[in-house]
């Protein structure tokens, strides 16, 4: 199993990510989101709605156990960061991996 954090870090330095709500939502709307990474213990209401979304959209949702301002300094962000999602995997394995979902 591996870990989260790292995968994050990776696929945010190697591959494709679309950060931040908006963001989020559209590259779910238009497919183009291969997996959700949203903050445990960010905004519960933005969050449903992205799970929403994700489900209606048949999107893996990948929690990470952590507030938003962790998540954010995960991307290498100096902001918080309520969801992620992942457009392409670079060389991380977050899509292939299971981490408790």
């Amino acid at each position: 199993m591996s870990d989260l954090g790292n995968d994050i870090r990776l696929v945010v330095d190697t591959g494709k990510v679309s950060i931040g709500y908006r963001n989020v939502l559209r590259s779910i709307s238009n497919t183009s989101a291969n997996a959700v990474v949203v903050a445990s213990k960010g905004n519960t209401e933005l969050i449903n709605d992205i799970k929403h979304m994700c489900n209606i959209a048949s999107v893996k949702v990948i929690t990470f156990d952590g507030n938003p301002t962790e998540l954010g300094a995960l991307c290498g962000k100096p902001f918080s960061v309520n969801a992620l999602a992942v457009l392409e995997q670079g060389s991380s394995k977050i899509l292939t991996e299971d981490y408790g979902v």
